[in-house]
């Protein structure tokens, strides 16, 4: 028996002043779809998805979702204000007893559950309404781009996550292989409308350019009858004007429709200038090292990078792939080692904190306002790479219209964010880039063109990101800083370096616990206690655990034992079920856990 759609939307229309947002869309998700949401910057895909999960209502059009289907939104800027802790947040909907499932996902995503929201930053707090989604485990989860702030060791885990989950989802994101690898659909919002392909991401840019193929050839054919009809109405209709009316009003109609098709949005204006060329030696590290306290950033490291190179810097998070960078160019010094650079470097940084932009000024001010951009004496126009362009003008070579012109930056998208400080970047000349995750939030269409300027980039290009096809696009040579001070230099970009790296140790299960490295100790010196603090205080946690689900477990298998409960209540008895699964797998799981910490106790 077929099962019923989680979520349809029925006809649904969004305006928000000029064009419409949504046009008439229709969507159904079934249990078990894995869909990709995708589309240009400001198309739409946000909006949408806030529909689908409820906190925006349509201007016309119906959501339905059956009753007793969960959705889950993962939020962007989730409203913090009620709890002390970043685990307090996303634990606030689970039912008690289930924490554990947060403990699990913070894990994975390398998500501190004790993080003061006081203190928290941008990143850490959507990786807590990621963490929130995750241990919900709704039936329909939404996912507005959820690898954003995440390294790829934690995105390769979320991939594993959403692989294996029974659960549908939509999916926004700008990670190629992070759609590729999981997605079966694809939803395409294009200028309103919203068209589904049974296949995943994979192959979506053949299907977009085949589609706007056959709507160029609509709109050629259009003009063309528009262009005959007019020729007879100017020659012909003088000796039959009752009779042809009809004809004319047809011919109004056309040209009606032809005006009210809305226009494709152009590709940004992305443009670098290399300005003076650099030494052929751009930047030679010689044995540096670099410590914070107790933390070693880098030891005894060094690289030679020549005009040309495209380095990319990839590792986990906090990891010191930044202060790196700030090392090499110069920002900061090693404490052991030299660093040179070479002749003639001109540097353009693009930081991933966007610090550069004043999120309460307009788009205007923040290029007119920037020392490096204005032009003395003319308030309207901004130096672009030497030379004096309309501020306005300048903007709408990066998609920005009259009006965004005047409006906060504060009111703009991630991509709209990343796009305008694209702006400020490329207009100054530079010969060395520093691009510190420049791909968060842009879209497929600016990524594509991204990669292709700066293959074509005359200059230098240090590079951090977690967005592994962009690194497979880009890099030349890739640098994997490991912890504990440790960087190897591969060459290549991402699938170069993990043909290379070591195999790493084979990860834990319940029946093998994880490989522990033998300390580097001497014959006859004491080897180190068996538990970590952290494992410690986990051993006197689980019997608590441990006690509370056999208890759950307990309840369940009474509850499933009613002989009558699938036929009254079926959806309960399904849930039940399903909970019950679960807690036998975290059950096996705490004891197997235990049972390793007591050994080695």
């Amino acid at each position: 028996m077929a099962r019923a759609p989680l979520l349809q939307l029925n006809s649904v229309s969004l305006t928000f002043g000029g064009n419409p947002l949504l046009d008439q869309v229709s969507l159904t998700v079934q249990p078990g779809d894995r869909l990709a949401l995708v589309g240009r910057n400001g198309s739409g895909k946000s909006t949408l998805m806030k529909l689908m999960a409820g906190l925006v209502d349509p201007d016309q059009g119906q959501r339905t979702i059956p009753p007793g289907v969960t959705v889950g939104y993962m939020e962007q800027d989730p409203d913090l204000s009620r709890f002390a802790t970043l685990g307090d947040f996303a634990a606030s909907a689970l039912p008690d007893g289930q924490e554990y499932r947060l403990a699990v996902v913070a894990e994975g995503l390398k998500f501190d559950p004790a993080t003061p929201v006081a203190t928290a930053s941008g990143g850490e707090r959507r990786r807590a309404a990621l963490a929130k989604l995750l241990a919900e485990a709704p039936e329909l989860m939404l996912l507005d781009e959820p690898t954003n702030h995440l390294d790829i060791q934690a995105i390769e885990w979320l991939e594993a996550e959403l692989r294996d989950t029974r659960a549908a989802f939509v999916l926004i994101s700008h990670d190629r292989a992070f759609l590729r690898a999981l997605t079966k659909a694809t939803l395409w919002l294009d200028r309103g409308v919203l068209r589904r392909r049974e296949a995943g991401f994979q192959g979506f840019e053949d299907w977009r350019e085949t589609v706007w193929a056959e709507e160029d050839e609509a709109r050629h054919k259009l003009d063309r009858k528009i262009k005959a009809e007019a020729r007879w109405a100017v020659e012909g209709i003088s000796a039959r004007r009752k009779r042809n009316m009809g004809r004319v009003r047809a011919l109004q109609q056309l040209r009606a429709d032809r005006a009210a098709q809305i226009r494709r949005q152009g590709t940004a204006a992305l443009a670098f200038d290399a300005g003076t060329v650099s030494g052929k030696k751009v930047i030679e590290a010689e044995g540096i090292w670099k410590t914070y306290g107790d933390k070693t950033i880098i030891r005894d490291f060094s690289l030679r990078i020549l005009r040309g190179d495209r380095v990319a810097f990839v590792g986990p998070n906090g990891v010191g792939k930044t202060t790196l960078l700030k090392l090499l160019t110069g920002e900061i010094q090693p404490d052991q080692g030299r660093v040179t650079l070479g002749t003639n470097l001109e540097i353009a940084v693009f930081d991933q904190t966007r610090a550069r932009l004043d999120p309460e000024a307009s788009l205007w001010d923040n290029l007119t306002g920037d020392p490096l951009m204005r032009v003395s004496g003319a308030a309207d126009q901004v130096m672009v790479r030497g030379q004096p362009r309309h501020v306005v003008g300048y903007l709408k070579d990066f998609l920005f219209d009259d009006i965004q012109a005047r409006a906060p930056v504060r009111s703009l998208s991630g991509g709209e964010k990343a796009r305008l400080l694209l702006a400020k970047l490329m207009a100054q000349p530079s010969n060395l880039l520093i691009l510190d995750e420049p791909t968060n939030d842009l879209d497929v269409e600016t990524l594509d063109l991204l990669q292709d300027i700066l293959g074509d980039y005359d200059g230098t290009v240090l590079l951090v990101s977690h967005d592994r096809d962009f690194i497979d696009r880009v890099a030349t040579t890739t640098v994997a800083l490991e912890g504990q001070g440790r960087a190897t230099v591969y060459p290549g970009g991402w699938s170069d370096y993990t043909a290379q790296r070591p195999a790493p140790a084979p990860a834990a299960t319940p029946d093998r616990p994880a490989a522990r490295p033998e300390p580097a100790t001497k014959p006859g010196a004491a080897r180190p206690q068996g538990l970590t603090f952290t494992e410690r205080k986990r051993l006197e946690e689980l019997p608590a655990l441990i006690e509370r689900l056999e208890g759950e477990i307990g309840k369940l298998s009474t509850l499933l034992a009613d002989p009558e409960l699938f036929s009254r209540e079926p959806v309960k008895f399904r849930k039940a079920t399903e909970v019950l699964a679960e807690r036998q797998t975290a059950l096996e799981t705490a004891e197997s856990e235990w049972l390793d910490l007591a050994d080695r106790a």
